[in-house]
């Protein structure tokens, strides 16, 4: 375990791009706000990625001024995607604080879904946002040749694109993306000593289309890994962004501050 310190407390407001509260209950869900708040996390997204969280992560939107919404089923779930669950997100997508759909994608490397039930509930996804014209949040993992080809179906038709969370893919993938327009989140995975690949790629990425997310509570960063993650690490993770791309931090903050409203939140 890193040797801890103080999280910092930057001059320039941050957002949180992509995490889960849902997973957090009562009392360390309300400390987990207030933590983030004392971190000048100003805004946050919480992910819906199943069934069963399409209604909590509306319900916590609603509940909470700091807080926004998606509406999606992540490929681990997409065994369970059906004509039901898709008006549900089509109808919980209109609210004002679902900004986006997602969590959506392939996960080749567990497979806890059919391979073709994943890429069916993914197309399905991706032409929900076609019509409601919002981003989306996807996930691919040891997919990047499918994840590439079925954007490419899709990316001429979305007036809005959308960010690939927690980017772990290769440079191909990371290339074709950024040259559609998409957004990249990177996380505490950028921190980890054996993230060489990842680093790469936030190296090549034009600060234009960074994103800044925690995944909480998956992938703490340096120097809290082995806690449970939050939001108010955020800054962990801009602070090592910055560093990789020996850009300052005064000039690196308001930027992605930028690329997430210009993506989320303009119109909203």
């Amino acid at each position: 375990m890193s040797k801890k310190r103080e999280i910092p407390v930057f001059a320039h407001p941050l957002i949180e791009t992509h995490c889960h509260l849902d997973y957090l209950e009562g009392e360390r869900l309300e400390a987990a706000l207030q933590a983030a708040h004392a971190a000048r996390v100003e805004r946050i997204i919480t992910i819906a990625v199943s069934p069963d969280n399409l209604d909590k992560v509306m319900a916590l939107a609603q509940q909470y001024p700091q807080v926004w919404g998606t509406q999606g089923i992540h490929p681990h779930d997409a065994n369970d995607y059906s004509d039901t669950v898709d008006a549900q997100i089509r109808v919980n997508a209109l609210h004002e604080k679902i900004l986006a759909i997602g969590e959506i994608g392939l996960d080749y490397h567990y497979d806890y879904s059919d391979r073709a039930k994943q890429r069916d509930a993914f197309e399905r996804q991706l032409q929900i946002a076609v019509d409601l014209a919002l981003p989306i949040v996807v996930h691919t993992r040891e997919s990047d040749d499918d994840m590439e080809a079925i954007l490419r179906n899709f990316v001429g038709q979305m007036p809005k694109r959308g960010v690939i969370h927690s980017f772990t893919s290769g440079q191909a993938l990371a290339e074709y993306c950024l040259g559609e327009g998409f957004c990249l989140g990177f996380n505490g995975i950028s921190t980890f000593k054996a993230a060489d690949n990842v680093r790469e790629i936030i190296a090549i990425t034009p600060v234009e289309q960074i994103l800044f997310e925690t995944d909480a509570p998956y992938l703490t960063p340096i120097p809290y890994r082995g806690h449970k993650n939050e939001p108010k690490y955020l800054p962990f993770i801009a602070e090592h962004v910055a560093l990789v791309k020996n850009v300052p931090l005064e000039t690196l903050l308001p930027q992605v501050w930028k690329n997430s409203v210009d993506l989320f939140f303009a119109g909203a």
